[in-house]
């Protein structure tokens, strides 16, 4: 059991955590929820020893072992992803690593006079291997890459060879193969397509580890946590549910302390005019002091803290015209991999299209030729009439100036706009108060994300081609978005790996590569319908 008691921390002038109690029992799956800049990081710190409270206490037993998976890259190169995915696995991934030396030390003929010493080692070594279950863990690291969505061929390859989002993959495979006590996940799903998503549920929901993790999406949180820890204001509170009911019993509790506070204030008014109306009546002396003092004995109750969730209104686009995009003939291929073969594909006015496909199979690209930012190997994209492209891709981050401050950037994007206009669509996208001054070289990449949404959104566009938009979006911007654009009256093409984004804006689907037939399937219904009809979520997942 890890358990906080009376802990507070801050930071400067910024108060974390005051008084704050939880636990975390045995076997349960966990939630961590709260605004950004809470403090979920610092929770996390706070268990691996990295930090220590200011005050209270943080209380682990003693053998208790911790994977950590957090939003970093570590350094990995000179040896294949599977050694590198094992090496991870505590006392396993050692004694793996002390086998392949002794195997290598038996063969090296110069070392021949140690041969026994060697021979005796590597029983002893092989015994405690076995028995730890680690022939097992060979088959156990090639499935858990797989389900995250590695090739054999990458498999075996170097893990230098990885770019940053293939290396985060590796790490969390390290922290699921490491049989830890307690697994602490800070934003598994951030990375990773739907189909990995839905494997990586599947295997948290098995594993007997304690799970405490942070999620933007909604559908993984509630699928796996059966408690969620929400960071409010300096207290931790428990919910004994899962994500959908922690944001009902939220609301409850809320209309309740508002209730509560409503009739405390007419209470106290009653009392205070009948103190303020005999205050100078002799007669009425000892009674309006008796008030008085009951008066300050009485435990204020606070009204409930409003979660402020800035509703942003988008200008209506510009009409196209009915054609919105004619692709025929489209090829492309990198290298030996042929992506298209002949693809024709046509989206009219108001189609909000989500592309689906596994990993490679080309839903980037497709984006990428219809944005122009790529041309295809053969094939015409015509664009249809009156059409204003909006192309969102994780690349766009790389077009703010680093110089500028973010409300600066808006200016000299908008200069005829007013300064308030401008910071109420910032406030939509999260940036309240100071954030507006803050550099763009200092913003995370959620917050460039949400900058670039706000520049695009503005003006918008009638047609919008959005490549993995709601990565390192936070759920409340998240769900404001997906509001926003359910009366956008343009025309879609996206890619996202967020069920509620799929859910609540796709009117079709198209689905490349889908494994029984090699045409693409271009589904005339929405997400919900598709998922329906085809039993799958995503393709080659089977639920």
């Amino acid at each position: 059991m890890i358990s906080f008691s009376n802990v507070s921390k801050q930071y400067g002038k910024q108060i974390l955590f005051i008084d704050a109690d939880f636990q975390l029992n045995p076997g349960e799956k966990v939630g961590l929820v709260g605004p950004n800049g809470a403090g979920k990081s610092t929770l996390f710190r706070m268990i691996m020893g990295e930090e220590s409270p200011d005050d209270g206490s943080v209380t682990l037993p003693k053998k208790l072992t911790l994977g950590y998976f957090r939003q970093e890259v570590d350094e990995m190169s000179g040896r294949p992803v599977l050694d590198e995915a094992i090496a991870g696995s505590g006392r396993l991934g050692d004694l793996h690593h002390e086998l392949m030396d002794l195997e290598h030390a038996m063969s090296d003929p110069d070392r021949g006079d140690e041969l026994e010493q060697i021979l005796e080692r590597f029983g002893h070594v092989q015994e405690e291997y076995q028995h730890l279950g680690g022939y097992e863990l060979e088959a156990k690291a090639r499935a858990c890459l797989h389900g995250l969505g590695f090739e054999d061929t990458q498999i075996d390859g170097d893990v230098g060879a990885l770019s940053g989002g293939w290396k985060m993959r590796v790490s969390m495979a390290k922290v699921l193969l490491g049989n830890f006590d307690v697994l602490l996940m800070d934003e598994p799903t951030n990375h990773l397509d739907i189909e990995s998503i839905l494997w990586l549920e599947n295997f948290l929901k098995g594993v007997p580890a304690t799970l405490l993790m942070t999620s933007h999406d909604r559908d993984f949180m509630n699928r796996v946590v059966t408690k969620v820890l929400e960071i409010d204001g300096g207290d931790i509170v428990t919910y004994s549910g899962n994500y959908d009911f922690y944001v009902k019993e939220r609301e409850q509790r809320e209309a309740n302390q508002e209730a509560a506070y409503a009739r405390q204030q007419a209470k106290l008014a009653k009392e205070q005019r009948f103190i303020e109306r005999f205050s100078a009546h002799a007669a009425k002396a000892a009674q309006v002091q008796s008030r008085v003092k009951a008066l300050d004995k009485i435990e204020r109750i606070e009204p409930p803290r409003k979660r402020r969730v800035v509703k942003w209104d988008f200008r209506i686009p510009g009409r196209s015209g009915d054609d919105v995009l004619m692709a025929e003939g489209l090829c492309k291929a990198y290298g030996a991999r042929k992506l298209y073969d002949q693809f024709a594909f046509h989206i009219r006015r108001g189609e909000r299209w989500c592309v689906m496909g596994k990993n490679g199979a080309g839903k980037s690209t497709l984006l990428k030729m219809v944005s122009g930012a790529v041309t295809p190997d053969a094939g015409t994209v015509k664009l249809g009439a009156s059409l204003k492209l909006g192309y969102f891709s994780q690349q766009a981050l790389d077009l703010l100036d680093p110089e500028l401050t973010v409300i600066e950037q808006m200016q000299q994007d908008f200069p005829m706009e007013g300064l308030g206009v401008l910071r109420n669509l910032l406030g939509a996208f999260q940036f309240s108060g100071d954030d507006v001054d803050k550099r763009i070289r200092a913003l995370s990449g959620g917050e460039k994300s949400r900058l670039v949404m706000a520049r695009m959104l503005f003006d918008p566009p009638n047609f919008l081609v959005l490549d993995e938009p709601t990565n390192h979006l936070d759920l409340a911007t998240k769900e404001m978005l997906i509001d926003a654009l359910k009366d956008f009256e343009g025309t879609m093409l996206f890619v996202s790996h967020d069920r509620a984004f799929l859910r609540g804006l796709a009117n079709r689907v198209l689905e490349l590569a889908p494994e029984d037939h090699a045409e693409p399937l271009k589904f005339q219904g929405s997400y919900a319908e598709y998922v329906e009809r085809t039993g799958h979520e995503a393709p080659g997942v089977h639920n």
